[in-house]
């Protein structure tokens, strides 16, 4: 994710550290809308929380007051899809008050229900509940980086019960039965009513945004069926996990529920946003594996995917996009994006592992039940698709595929592990580009065969003779793979993280290699031996695997992508150990990431500390949507 892909900004105020914190907030989402608080419900300025639709901040304060005081939080938790929070406020001995703050976000709104109740057997002749919020319009960099817009005024703004305000997105604010004020940059929403002994007062107020100029909107048609595929898919369990496995799985396809979207332009095609709150958008990479995860509960959403991406594939060759033909997009925004000394534009192709995995879901979704006209129609892509996996990817000529940013400002890796500094050598140096990862080579070869099954089952007289090529493209690779990639060290082999500029394996352990099983390009002792080296305790925590060995000089448990866990990684490594038939190291994998989220209510955000005991990572993001898919894998290893 290229949030990390850049060093850090120099700058380091109060409010740039806040921002990052996002592992204790509370985060609701149903894309493109998310909201993000604190224990309580509440959003602070200068820091990470607020409303987000598309891409803007329409909210960034939301406090709650009760007679002029911040209640005190006593629990919070999920019911389906909302937020619940309850907090109290102290009489003399026991709390007198309670207070229920139900939030509810769909697509385009935020409602929330603010349920008070006396705890005492006292009347009350008033109450006064206040909800004060605030708006900057900021964008996900600005927010990231601490440099956020100046609040607006809503001075002009009011209207009886209501507020509207804002730009491309406008927003409304319906509040009835309150006084609405303004004083600058602030809006108090204001109610004063009495409460009875054991009585309760409810009251609610909106949030509707529209938006007249994004990139991606809520998709049509129904959701996903979550209590269908969470009973269906705990059932198929063992029955030693089910009783775990069941809230993990709910909790799970409940995000991803909420972080289906489409774009503007294909409002019919949903797929699962990258995540939450940076990356509610379409991102190739992210969005490729999700719905992959997901291919054993439904084959729709890997189509809708395929189709969504294949509708923006590269068409001409744009140094400043990244873009060549037949190449699969990264990421898209609504303008350009600036984080740091990244500046992207609104359609960047800067990835080069998502071509490969276009092809390899498009093979996937078939085998799975998508209709063969559905696939039949996805041809021309795919032959682009494959002319640039065997051909522009390989950019040096040395029969691997290999990235280096040409700008100076986009991103320096562009592989899944897209920090600037997560390509390290055993010794800890950073590699220099070109940069040819593990991988990646085995996406390319898996593409390539099964692309060559796909040409030659539906294609024409002239596809089953590229089909032909394309195996022999395949054989080749993973000789040359053999060849250059494996290492050796203290009797210990095992294949490389990348080659460098120099061509040098880069001799670090790490879970890349994972990636390579179930894909052909190793023979079945390679697999036996990739499969052993993973379940080493170096590499497994024991809550999922680390990024990179612990005998490695470049780990660090809180590292973005030497030594954290990422649990889509794990899963994309449980996926290949069962595919191989390595069904014992994957159950042993799948049990680390169930301890994770028996610890987090089902939960499991972008990624965790690799220490062996749970600590989190300050900046990762939730829900994310491959870490919420990755539950779906778990449950085949855990059967």
């Amino acid at each position: 994710m290229i949030s990390q892909s850049a060093p850090h900004p120099t700058r380091t105020t109060r409010s740039a550290r806040a921002a990052a914190a996002l592992h204790d907030l509370v985060t609701t989402v149903a894309a493109p809308t998310v909201a993000m608080s604190d224990a309580c419900g509440d959003m602070v300025p200068g820091r990470a929380e607020g409303v987000l639709h598309a891409d803007v901040r329409t909210l960034s304060r939301n406090e709650l007051l009760l007679d002029g005081e911040t209640p005190m939080p006593l629990a919070r938790h999920f019911d389906g899809p909302d937020a619940v929070f309850v907090s109290a406020v102290q009489g003399a001995k026991d709390p007198a008050l309670r207070l229920q703050r139900r939030r509810g976000v769909r697509p385009g709104e935020l409602t929330e229900t603010l349920t008070l109740r006396g705890l005492d057997d006292q009347d009350r002749d008033e109450v006064v509940l206040e909800v004060v919020l605030e708006s900057d319009g900021s964008d996900p960099g600005q927010i990231k980086s601490g440099t956020p817009n100046e609040p607006l005024s809503f001075s002009d703004a009011v209207s009886g019960d209501t507020v509207e305000f804002g730009g491309e997105v406008r927003c409304r604010i319906e509040a009835p039965g309150a006084g609405l004020s303004a004083e600058g940059s602030l809006l108090r929403l204001r109610w004063a009513q009495s409460l009875p002994r054991g009585q309760e007062i409810v009251l609610r107020w909106r949030l509707r945004m529209s938006d007249s100029g994004g990139a991606v909107v809520a998709p049509r048609g129904a959701g996903l069926p979550v209590a269908e595929w969470s009973q269906t898919l705990t059932a198929q369990a063992d029955p030693a996990y089910r009783r775990r496995l069941e809230p993990w799985l709910t909790r799970s396809l409940h995000d991803l529920d909420g972080m289906r979207m489409a774009t503007a332009d294909r409002p019919e095609d949903a797929f699962f946003a990258a995540g939450a709150p940076w990356y509610l958008t379409l991102f190739g990479r992210d969005s490729l594996w999700t719905a992959r995860f997901l291919l054993e509960a439904d084959w729709r959403p890997a189509a809708s995917t395929l189709r969504t991406l294949a509708a923006r594939q590269g068409v001409r060759e744009d140094a400043a996009a990244a873009e060549q033909p037949g190449k699969i997009m990264h990421e898209l925004r609504r303008g350009t994006y600036v984080m740091a000394e990244l500046t992207l534009p609104p359609l960047y192709f800067g990835t080069i592992d998502a071509t490969a995995l276009w092809v390899c879901l498009l093979h996937d979704a078939w085998r799975a039940g998508m209709p063969e006209d559905q696939v039949a129609a996805l041809l021309p892509q795919l032959r682009a698709a494959l002319a640039w996996v065997t051909g522009a990817a390989d950019s040096d000529g040395d029969g691997f595929a290999e990235y280096l940013d040409a700008t100076g400002h986009g991103l320096a890796n562009q592989g899944w592990k897209d920090s600037a500094d997560s390509v390290r050598f055993h010794d800890g140096r950073q590699a220099e580009g070109p940069i040819a990862l593990v991988e990646v080579q085995g996406y390319a070869h898996e593409a390539a065969v099964h692309g060559a099954d796909l040409l030659a089952t539906l294609g024409s007289r002239e596809d089953a003779v590229e089909a032909g090529r394309l195996r022999e493209w395949a054989a080749g690779l993973a000789n040359r793979f053999r060849q250059r990639f494996w290492c050796e060290r203290d009797g210990d082999r095992f294949p490389a993280l990348a080659l460098d500029a120099q061509k040098r394996p880069v001799d670090s352990v790490t879970s890349n290699i994972g990636h390579l099983l179930g894909t052909g390009i190793l023979s079945a002792e390679e697999e036996r031996l990739v499969a052993a080296r993973l379940v080493r305790p170096d590499l497994d925590s024991g809550l999922g695997l680390r990024t990179m060995a612990t005998s490695d000089h470049g780990y660090s448990p809180l590292s973005y992508h030497c030594g954290s866990v990422w649990p889509h990684d794990t899963a994309i490594v449980i996926r290949g150990l069962l595919v191989g038939g390595f069904t014992e190291e994957a159950r042993k994998l799948a049990e680390g990431l169930l301890a994770v989220a028996d610890t987090l209510g089902g939960r499991l955000p972008e990624l965790w500390s690799g220490d062996e005991q749970l600590i989190p990572y300050p900046a990762a993001c939730h829900p994310q949507a491959w870490s919420a898919a990755a539950a779906l894998i778990a449950a085949r290893a855990l059967r």
